[in-house]
């Protein structure tokens, strides 16, 4: 493994370790690419280094993967954040401080649907809150399309329809 291959998985770990959730693909490389610290094909072959080896977690929902480090990820980038140059760690704090919001919202309102044994589809709906679910919703469709739609829809509608459920519960 190169210096810099290991900068690179040092980076994503270091990011991860920062954050009480989960990153999409699109916001470590939002970060990485952008400042143009390397490019697709090296952060592509550190991120899959760093899943095989067990230091970061993938979750794959839609077409959007989700990036959470390990237990054992954050043992290492304890050891070896050191081996960050400081200009880069402040950097990476800077732009997780600057972008916490969005990527929190990008993140925390998650939809997926899949078929059941009975032929239906099952849609389910999560906002989540620090790694939890804070609500979890699921709903049976007859129709792939409905199913779509309503994955679709969650993302905007998600905060009113949770605060409709909790007023209309807490009543």
């Amino acid at each position: 493994m190169t210096e810099q291959n290991m900068q690179y998985k040092l980076m994503v770990l270091y990011m991860l370790g920062k954050v009480d959730f989960s990153l999409t693909y699109t916001h470590l490389s939002d970060f990485i690419l952008g400042r143009g610290y390397t490019d697709y094909f090296n952060l592509q072959q550190a991120i899959a280094e760093l899943t095989e080896t067990g230091l970061i977690h993938q979750e794959t929902l839609r077409s959007t993967t989700y990036y959470m480090i390990t237990p054992e990820g954050e043992e290492t980038i304890g050891y070896f954040s050191s081996r960050i140059s400081l200009a880069i760690r402040e950097d990476i704090d800077t732009w997780l401080k600057e972008n916490r919001l969005a990527m929190i919202n990008d993140v925390s309102i998650r939809a997926d649907y899949y078929r059941d044994t009975a032929g239906d589809y099952e849609v389910r709906c999560v906002i989540m809150e620090k790694k939890k679910d804070l609500c979890d919703l699921r709903l049976k469709v007859t129709d792939e399309s409905i199913a779509k739609a309503m994955c679709k829809q969650w993302k905007a509608k998600s905060q009113p329809i949770y605060e409709y459920l909790m007023k209309e519960l807490m009543q």
